[in-house]
């Protein structure tokens, strides 16, 4: 099953003068793969995940998600589509500073209303216990570490049960241990529950464990 299916996606910057960044990039990706973007600085990798996040709908080309059409819809439609189906993790954390880890995770489900309260808060509480901070549940996110932190910020993405978990450089701030755990749960995840991860990371070691490379140059997919 194609859950991804990108063609010929063309993306210029018209600032500060016209730059040709992503030339007709041409690639599916079938569920419950584990893919990483690779390339170097100004390759177009982090510009590429925008587009497929549906966070920048400025581009040529036809992407679809889950058999549908991104190109032309509403910003509100994208984002009810992306809190549904995708779950995005930053290199920073962007985790509400005074807020206790289980009402960060909660919020995303809170607001898709898929399930009560009660349930959202159960399902929080056992992504927290996935990733091996169940006993930081009621700890402001500020007062975490850096490890900590992402790893809830792992389990937010996840609370909708997306069909999709896109990371731009997510272990980029972390230590080899924090990485190696981050790693083993990305792959626990595509091979256990069928989810298929999409990674923008600059860590070769981290890239050549994953499923596909896709590493562009000079905003082409390289043969």
């Amino acid at each position: 099953m194609q859950v991804l299916e990108i063609k010929n996606i063309n993306k210029y910057f018209h600032s500060p003068k016209p730059f040709h960044v992503l030339k007709d990039i041409s690639f599916s990706l079938e569920k419950g793969k584990f893919i990483s973007i690779t390339g170097k600085s100004g390759s177009g990798k982090s510009t590429l995940l925008y587009l497929l996040s549906t966070m920048d709908t400025d581009f040529q080309g036809s992407i679809k998600i889950d058999g549908k059409e991104m190109k032309g819809k509403s910003n509100r439609w994208l984002a009810g589509f992306r809190n549904e189906h995708i779950g995005f993790v930053f290199q920073f954390h962007y985790l509400l500073p005074e807020f206790s880890s289980l009402m960060n995770i909660m919020l995303p489900a809170l607001k898709a209303a898929k399930y009560s309260r009660e349930e959202t808060e159960h399902r929080a509480y056992e992504l927290l216990k996935l990733l091996g901070v169940a006993d930081q549940a009621q700890k402001r996110a500020s007062l975490l570490s850096g490890g900590q932190q992402q790893r809830v910020a792992i389990a937010r993405a996840l609370i909708n049960d997306p069909l999709i978990i896109m990371g731009d450089e997510p272990t980029g701030n972390l230590d080899s241990h924090n990485t190696g755990l981050v790693f083993d749960l990305f792959q626990q995840l595509s091979q256990e529950n069928g989810q298929t991860i999409l990674t923008v990371t600059h860590d070769d070691e981290f890239a050549d464990k994953s499923d596909q490379i896709i590493h562009l140059v000079d905003g082409t997919i390289e043969k």
